[in-house]
């Protein structure tokens, strides 16, 4: 016994020694993902600030109002830090039920809607950001881009590129989508007629996406769009299945967008059961071009 005592003190310290270890290791950030065969990172966000600050002004800017957004939602978007701020390494866009009026229009909530546009466009690459989605009917976060032309000729003409969208009442399915412009004389009476391509997906299990974070992204060539969440390519759009006689509106650059809205004509109001605030936290956003020999724009 007076040699085992020593020896199991030993055993017993290295055990301790070890399972400290691996809960220090448990709660460490995921590694830095490694950047994608073929590609090379040319702008990215990592939201690691202090926390409480707001995006980097040099990287984001806002849309704000409350005008439903052609979609008839029911949030305000502001530049409130409560809405949009870093926390613990994570960009942190939260809607909450407060009541705001504007040009004597009321809205019953307000979130942050943030975009790059006049910072950062690039035509073609890959796009990605590792987002964990929050839950609620009525709920409707997005991970997309807009043509940075839209300010000359206005949507749908611009062009929209869905990398993620999610509604509240399918909690276990992400949305990709292409919109455009319809087909000359299609709809003489609207305007702002689309031409579209679109596809729903589920994990296998039909996880629901709010337990987790995701990687959501998209691989634009000149003439496919893929889209991926985590490893899955699960949609592929090619400019030879687009509405024929539609003009093809994914040959120019654009600028993304995150946001949480509330309501709407697809994810319809917020029930009894939505919990407020929501929040939509994101990881990073990067963007990558084609490594050379691609023909692509760069910039």
């Amino acid at each position: 016994m007076r040699i085992l005592k020593p020896l199991l003190t030993l055993l017993l310290a290295q055990l301790i020694t070890v399972a400290w270890s691996a809960k220090a290791q448990t709660t460490q950030p995921p590694p830095a993902a490694a950047t994608p065969s073929g590609y090379t990172l040319v702008w990215a966000d990592e939201f690691d600030g202090p926390d409480g600050t707001k995006p980097d002004p040099k990287k984001w800017n806002y849309d704000l109002g409350g005008n439903g957004w052609g979609n008839h939602e029911l949030e305000f978007y502001t530049n409130h830090p409560q809405n949009a701020q870093i926390k613990s390494g994570n960009l942190v866009i939260t809607a909450q039920k407060e009541s705001t009026t504007d040009k004597n229009v009321t809205r019953d909530y307000t979130s942050a809607r943030i975009k790059t546009q006049n910072l950062f466009v690039q035509a073609y690459g890959r796009f990605e950001s590792r987002i964990k989605i929050p839950k609620g009917e009525g709920v409707w976060p997005a991970f997309w881009m807009l043509g940075d032309d839209i300010a000359a000729i206005g949507w749908p003409k611009c062009g929209e590129i869905d990398i993620m969208e999610n509604i509240g009442k399918e909690p276990t399915a992400v949305h990709a989508s292409l919109h455009g412009p319809a087909p000359p004389g299609s709809d003489p009476a609207n305007k702002k007629a689309t031409a579209d391509l679109t596809q729903k997906f589920s994990l296998p299990g039909n996880a629901d996406l709010s337990d987790d974070f995701h990687i959501y992204a998209v691989e634009w060539e000149p003439a496919t769009i893929r889209f991926f969440i985590d490893k899955v390519n699960y949609a592929t759009f090619t400019q030879a299945e687009w509405p024929r006689n539609a003009r093809w509106p994914f040959d120019h650059k654009f600028f993304v967008i995150l946001n949480l809205a509330i309501g709407g004509d697809w994810p319809g109001p917020p029930d009894a059961n939505t919990q407020f605030p929501a929040q939509m936290l994101v990881d990073y956003v990067r963007v990558y071009r084609h490594d050379a020999g691609d023909s692509s724009p760069r910039k």
